[in-house]
């Protein structure tokens, strides 16, 4: 692998870009909140966050910035690693409540996309699964503010959740999950500041960036011409490939922090243009057993990427140029995703983490019914997809 170096000036420079969203970048740019909260006239937000995060510093340090401002809150945490509709129901509840004007989504993709999927439906007067990316886009939506204004802050480097508004859901009644969006709903801000990265465990660096590595992956490999998405997703596996070791095994080194989350906030621009069968069975995985999303998807890359990559060669070249790597052919690519996976301590199995074999059908059918299974590049059949998800399940690499 070659070493290229990050651009320390730039990542360590306050930024603001206008796509996909209204966004400010910069070390310390957290301390704004006030002032943006009042330049989009926020007066009382609810804060949304993940049941994991209640006692975490940067939750009380959002509070305490807005009341320096003069702005109400108030936390809404009852959000799970993989978001529930209960969850959401109970959110719009305290949202109405409160009398709340905005939502706060802060942490990793867990609290935005519950944020997201709250601000989807509380004020619209539309259904919450009418909202689903497959379905017709819901046009008869109530009052002239259908959608409250959405703040989203990124606490860890993956998801690129805080760029648009789609959000993924579990079903209760189905156990399954699914993805909502609104084309005319997206955040008013994206608040994206890598300090607030300085403390993730070195697991959760590993997990989530590969994750984000996964986005830029999946959304390059779509067969679509969507050259906005595609140059995202390939200098997102740029800054990924600088910055993820340094920042999981130097975890104060701000620069590396700021390379994965510019990294992870380009994959969520990739992915605009879709994914592929390994978030399509990993959404089924974590709605029925609660995994952790980038760790499920981690370990069912390698399965995926032995289906996929041998129809794609030219892209594989150029994804591995973007990372740095020597060897360009398909099993070249291949076998560094793999070294990479070592390096980060992946299991090599689902099974290491709580899912059973004897689950692997029932799995398989329902990730064909998932958005990302007809985006993949290969189209695959029911035999096929049962044989990736028993390979994930037992030994993916």
């Amino acid at each position: 692998m070659q070493n290229f170096k990050l651009n320390e000036q730039d990542l360590l420079s306050n930024q603001d870009w206008t796509f996909p969203t209204f966004t400010a970048y910069g070390p310390g740019r957290f301390k704004e909140i006030g002032t943006f909260c009042k330049n989009f006239k926020i007066t009382n937000p609810l804060i949304v966050i993940d049941s994991g995060s209640t006692k975490l510093p940067f939750i009380s340090d959002l509070q305490n910035l807005l009341s320096d401002a003069k702005i109400k809150s108030n936390i809404y945490s009852n959000i799970s690693p993989n978001p529930r509709d209960d969850e959401i129901d109970g959110g719009c509840k305290v949202f109405k409540e409160g009398n709340h004007d905005a939502i706060i989504a802060i942490g990793g993709g867990s609290a935005m996309d519950g944020g997201k999927a709250i601000s989807l439906t509380v004020n619209s007067g539309i259904p919450l699964w009418d909202f689903e990316f497959l379905d017709k886009v819901p046009r008869d939506l109530k009052g002239t503010n259908p959608f409250p204004k959405l703040i989203t802050i990124p606490t860890t480097a993956g998801t690129g959740a805080e760029t648009e508004i789609t959000a993924m859901v579990t079903d209760t009644k189905k156990g399954m999950k699914f993805c909502l969006w609104h084309p005319e709903a997206r955040p008013c801000l994206a608040l994206v500041d890598p300090e607030l990265t300085l403390k993730l465990p070195a697991n959760l660096t590993a997990w989530t960036g590969i994750d984000a590595m996964i986005h830029a992956i999946e959304g390059y490999s779509v067969p679509l011409f969507h050259p906005l998405c595609d140059g995202s997703a390939l200098e997102s596996l740029n800054l990924i490939s600088k910055s993820l070791y340094l920042a999981v095994e130097e975890p104060d080194s701000l620069v590396a922090r700021g390379g994965m989350i510019v990294g992870s906030y380009l994959g969520g621009v990739a992915f605009l243009k879709g994914l592929g069968l390994v978030h399509a069975i990993s959404h089924m995985v974590g709605a029925e057993y609660n995994t952790h999303h980038g760790l499920t998807n981690a370990i069912i890359l390698p399965a995926v990427m032995e289906y996929n990559l041998p129809d794609l060669e030219e892209k594989v070249k150029r994804m591995s140029e973007a990372m740095q790597f020597t060897d360009h052919s398909v099993d070249g690519f291949k076998n560094n995703l793999n070294q990479m996976l070592d390096r980060l301590k992946i299991p090599n199995g689902l099974n290491e983490i709580g899912v059973p074999e004897d689950c692997y059908e029932r799995i398989a059918k329902k990730s064909m019914l998932d958005q990302a299974y007809g985006q993949n590049p290969k189209k695959a059949t029911l035999d096929e997809v049962k044989e990736l998800t028993l390979k994930s399940i037992k030994k993916a690499r």
